[in-house]
């Protein structure tokens, strides 16, 4: 394979980007969404089977195809689609050559391998252990071995991105500080490396364990090492995502941020305190002491938490100051009325912001007191939570960057833009019901992993009421709505490589041309609104989310009391 170094500007958007990077980046990409689209069909099984009246797979089945939907569409899906933001972020918002493209390539093969062999393994059963994989409920060995080249190959990614960095510092091809873009990625970056590495700690003795080498690995510290790379894996996801809310901000309305220390130092606090969320996982384990899940799940999490708020704060506030200086001024809200709802990139980053403030930063908060844990642990809620999460804020932001990515890194005219512009419509509001019914499900307590809520033939099967049926039921419909969101995204994804019409490269050249990148500027607000604020249109939304979050808080805290009478 040649690693000649050569660089093309779009002509569409101005970037630079370099070939080897550009390689990667659409290599790593497609693997992205090959995962994506096979998690996708996994999930009209699981969605199908949940829905009490259909309930089509059998349960080995069922427990089969869940396995390999969550570390497909968790782990698989997801990570490829961040080594190429990663490379985005460094070679093409840098201006600079990738480095080391060789080993680049190197780790996407190891990435690749280990992703198919762990699949291999689960579809030759055997390995139905979920993504969780518990010890000493054993796999096969090339399960866990095949999550560990994919770890190493990603980790190997991670360290190109920060190498990229060195050679972009070395060349001088920026002034400053790296672009907020960027110190999001770096962000990333450095909790993916905390989080590799921790999977790796547990899975290689529990890889061992599995070829009888060793004897055992103690439960108690398996999950808790595991958490620190399984929830953490979704705190890589959040940093990520972010860095495209400020990009998209940048690239839909020209947006500057409000203030770039400030979204700088809650990009810091992600690193010192986000990984400490693992811990609500573990809220019902009797080995950890009540005052390590204290610590962990309130003081230090609240942290993580003030940081998620700036961001949620900042960015539709960056978009209101840069509406309202297009004269956009009538009103709190005429700069959202006449934002470019259109668009897929926007519409599609708004509906994540959204959905991920309300759905998943309000429900995961909840989860992590401990008392109010103890309601819905290990319920069908979870899921509900993550899927705010990971689906709504991850995913639908990848979505959003995907269409921006068709006609400036793929080079090709997207097909069928009617159809695009209402995807995130689709698979983003039918997720926001997806995980509303789910939580409420969860809140009656149906069970998160039992494949029949019903518990059918079992002596002492449970009556539950009507309203967990009709949960259960409306899972399903909103599901198969997601899916055909899903659907439609892979097909204008996949088609626009395969039939959209060509577009100019742009101009090749030897060497990165100078020229300043302007995503996002660091330049301070310095215009107002009206009341006194910057945004006074975002301030209100976010006194909405207060609210809200106060009075489900309440709500949580009133049920947990009616659970046990005292007299």
């Amino acid at each position: 394979m040649s690693t000649a170094t050569t660089y093309r500007t779009c002509p569409r958007s101005g970037l630079q980007f370099e070939s080897q990077a550009e390689k990667l980046m659409l290599a790593n990409a497609v693997a992205a969404v090959v995962f994506l689209l096979i998690g996708g069909i996994l999930a009209i099984g699981i969605v199908l089977t949940r829905w009490p009246a259909v309930h089509w797979l059998e349960a080995d089945t069922f427990y089969q195809v869940l396995t390999a939907h969550g570390i497909d569409m968790l782990i698989f899906w997801i990570i490829f689609f961040e080594i190429a933001v990663l490379y985005f972020c460094s070679s093409t918002l840098l201006r600079c050559r990738l480095a080391t493209p060789k080993i680049a390539w190197l780790a996407f093969a190891l990435m690749v391998i280990g992703s198919v062999m762990n699949n291999v393994a689960v579809y030759q059963g055997g390995s139905s252990v979920m993504m969780t994989s518990y010890v000493p409920m054993m796999a096969a060995p090339s399960f866990y071995l095949g999550l560990i080249l994919f770890a190493v190959g990603a980790l190997i990614g991670c360290f190109v991105f920060l190498g990229t960095l060195v050679v972009a510092k070395r060349d001088k091809t920026y002034q400053g500080s790296v672009p907020l873009v960027t110190f999001g990625a770096i962000t990333a970056c450095i909790i993916a490396v905390f989080t590799i590495v921790s999977g790796a700690i547990i899975l290689v003795p529990t890889f061992l364990l599995s070829v009888g080498l060793i004897d055992a690995v103690d439960p108690l510290i398996y999950r808790t090492i595991w958490w620190a790379f399984g929830h953490s894996s979704q705190q890589i996801n959040v940093a990520a995502h972010i860095s495209i809310w400020y990009a998209v901000a940048a690239i839909a309305f020209g947006a500057k941020p409000m203030s770039e220390r400030v979204s700088r130092g809650a990009f810091l606090l992600y690193i010192l305190f986000l990984q400490l969320a693992s811990a609500h996982h573990m809220l019902a384990d009797p080995g950890m002491s009540t005052e390590w899940k204290v610590v962990n799940t309130s003081y230090f999490m609240y942290f993580a938490v003030l940081a998620s708020m700036i961001h949620g704060l900042t960015i539709p506030g960056a978009m209101e100051v840069a509406q309202r200086q297009k004269g956009y001024n009538k009103g709190l809200f005429e700069w959202l009325r006449k934002a470019p709802w259109g668009n897929p990139t926007f519409s599609g980053v708004f509906i994540s912001i959204i959905g991920f403030g309300f759905l998943g930063g309000i429900s995961g908060v909840m989860m992590g007191t401990e008392q109010l844990n103890m309601i819905i642990h290990n319920t069908i809620y979870v899921p509900g939570h993550f899927h705010a999460t990971v689906v709504i804020g991850t995913t639908l932001s990848f979505m959003a960057l995907t269409y921006f990515l068709i006609p400036v890194l793929f080079k090709r005219e997207m097909i069928n833009p009617g159809l695009a512009k209402w995807q995130p419509y689709l698979f983003g509001l039918s997720m926001y019901f997806f995980c509303l019914v789910m939580m409420g499900a969860g809140t009656l307590g149906v069970s998160r992993r039992h494949w029949d809520m019903a518990f059918a033939g079992n002596a002492l099967a449970y009556e539950w009421p009507g309203a967990a049926y009709l949960m259960m039921g409306l899972v399903g419909i909103a599901g198969i709505a997601a899916i055909a969101g899903g659907a439609i995204y892979i097909y204008i994804t996949v088609g626009s490589l395969l039939w959209g019409k060509r577009l100019e490269s742009g101009a090749a050249n030897k060497e990165p041309t100078p020229i300043p990148l302007q995503i996002p500027s660091s330049v301070a607000v310095q215009s107002y609104g009206s009341m006194g604020f910057a945004a006074p249109g975002t301030f209100v939304l976010a006194m909405v989310f207060l609210v809200s979050f106060v009075l489900y808080y309440f709500i949580n805290w009133k049920y947990l009391s009616t659970l046990w009478g005292l007299s």
